[in-house]
């Protein structure tokens, strides 16, 4: 039996279920992810909504904004090298520890668990005074309806 190593991954955007990247995550030839648990982040963070496609990006901006929620998922090599190269990273996004609360399981919930995030501090100067959100949908109150990849000119 070949051990095969998984990364905890912590997705908040367009990546969670029922939003428009969602699909990637369970695709196998972008390799194999496994939800483990919805959580919020411990500390406060700026979730904004910018750029021309409306972009959620995480503001690496610890203790401003709101605690966001998001989804825990357990990612192979194969899908972790897939992901950064989807968010961009080290340019758009980098990808750094965050600590959570699990929410909503009977079992593990308020228990703290580390992941990594997609977050940013290659962002526009005016983002962080933007509305910030705890929870991001791309069909929300906001209007800001995110312009998948595939959609783009």
């Amino acid at each position: 039996m070949s051990f095969v190593h998984m990364t905890r991954v912590f997705v908040y955007g367009t990546l969670k279920k029922g939003q428009p990247n969602y699909y990637r995550m369970f695709d196998s030839a972008n390799g194999k992810a496994e939800f483990l648990s919805s959580a919020r982040t411990t500390q406060t963070y700026p979730l904004v909504i910018a750029g021309q496609h409306n972009i959620p990006f995480l503001l690496n901006i610890p203790g401003k904004g709101q605690r966001v929620h998001g989804e825990i998922y357990k990612v192979d090599d194969q899908m972790l090298k897939f992901l950064d190269g989807f968010e961009g990273v080290p340019t758009m996004y980098q990808r750094t520890v965050v600590e959570l609360e699990v929410v909503g399981e009977r079992a593990g919930e308020g228990k703290v668990e580390e992941a990594f995030v997609y977050s940013t501090t290659a962002y526009q100067p005016e983002w962080p005074s933007l509305t910030n959100y705890e929870s991001y949908d791309s069909h929300g109150d906001h209007g800001l309806e995110y312009a998948t990849r595939e959609a783009r000119d």
